[in-house]
């Protein structure tokens, strides 16, 4: 399709922007949204036949501001964000990128479980102000190594997560709606266990499962009051999984020993007092971001956009199902 508009409404950084623009073919252009007001999200979709779309919301509000849009590409897999009643109501297809940032997600899951045990943050805070207590820190820092580790979502992303942890000598237990095959089960040196049995065991507990009404607080204070004592909680999935208060006053009163928390219920988390503890480790639900894995997530992009301008079926695991069409 000559002339195609691909708009673009996440704030990326100019190296993403340049990888875009250089990696789409030369008929295609670019609407980019200046800055992230409401007004200016507008402008760049309203010119759009096409979006590629990573974390930034995309209400009713704002899609009926673009009426040629007829196919978003999340770069990633959750897909939450989205208004897939108003896409299933204005014939607009949504494509998701399933695994595509596995790894680099994988990889910060392990970077929080590690800073988290060691609680870095204070570690860095207090050594940067001239304390050196060698002892406090053996008194309270973890090691991975004998512990038991509990993956809840078993997707790409809670594989991986196993892949990794395969090597630190730990016991890995995980749950997931669908168990895997028992041959991926010995590969990966994973048990199967019930959410509740690895509520209870888990030394060190992390999500991967995505937000749904079914996993909407999944772990609601009645769930976190079921954690073992002491556990590191981990969470590079979604906020809306956590009933942030909850856990909050689990930290607080020393049930649960640390968290490390990559997505928060309300982002930006201005306010929230998880960010003013020492147990907590945060990140700006940065884990699928690196430069290393956007080129293959644009080049998977740009060819479910290709299958769809041509007709072509998408990947069956990259297909979001839309619910049944309703008035708009």
């Amino acid at each position: 399709m000559a002339n195609l508009v691909v708009g673009i409404i996440d704030p990326f950084h100019p190296k993403i922007l340049e990888m875009i623009a250089s990696g789409i073919p030369d008929d295609w252009s670019l609407s980019i949204a200046a800055d992230q007001s409401a007004e200016e999200k507008a402008r760049a979709l309203g010119r759009a036949d096409i979006a590629f779309v990573m974390a930034a919301p995309m209400p009713a509000s704002l899609l009926r501001e673009a009426p040629k849009l007829r196919f978003i590409q999340k770069l990633g897999a959750g897909v939450d964000r989205i208004d897939l009643d108003f896409c299933a109501a204005h014939d607009i297809t949504v494509a998701r990128l399933q695994a595509g940032n596995s790894i680099p997600v994988a990889e910060h899951t392990l970077l929080l479980m590690l800073a988290a045990c060691r609680r870095l943050p204070y570690l860095d805070r207090q050594t940067r102000a001239g304390g050196w207590d060698k002892e406090a820190a053996r008194g309270n820092s973890r090691q991975i190594h004998g512990r038991t580790v509990g993956i809840v979502g078993f997707g790409a992303i809670g594989k991986a997560v196993a892949r990794l942890l395969s090597g630190f000598g730990a016991e890995l237990l995980y749950y997931d709606p669908l168990r895997a095959d028992p041959g991926v089960e010995r590969g990966l040196g994973v048990a199967y266990a019930s959410l509740d049995e690895i509520t209870a065991r888990a030394d060190i507990l992390s999500l991967h499962l995505p937000l749904t009404k079914d996993t909407a607080k999944l772990f609601d204070a009645a769930r976190i009051a079921k954690l073992k004592p002491g556990a590191i909680f981990i969470n590079c999935a979604r906020g809306g999984l956590v009933d942030e208060k909850a856990l909050h006053a689990a930290l607080v009163e020393g049930r649960v020993y640390a968290a490390g928390l990559d997505a928060f219920e309300a982002e930006p988390p201005v306010g929230n007092p998880l960010l003013t503890l020492d147990q907590t480790v945060v990140t700006p639900h940065v884990a699928g971001g690196t430069v290393d894995n956007f080129a293959p997530v644009l080049a998977r992009a740009i060819g479910n956009a290709r299958r769809f301008l041509h007709g072509q079926n998408l990947p069956e695991e990259d297909l979001v199902p839309l619910p049944p069409r309703t008035a708009a």
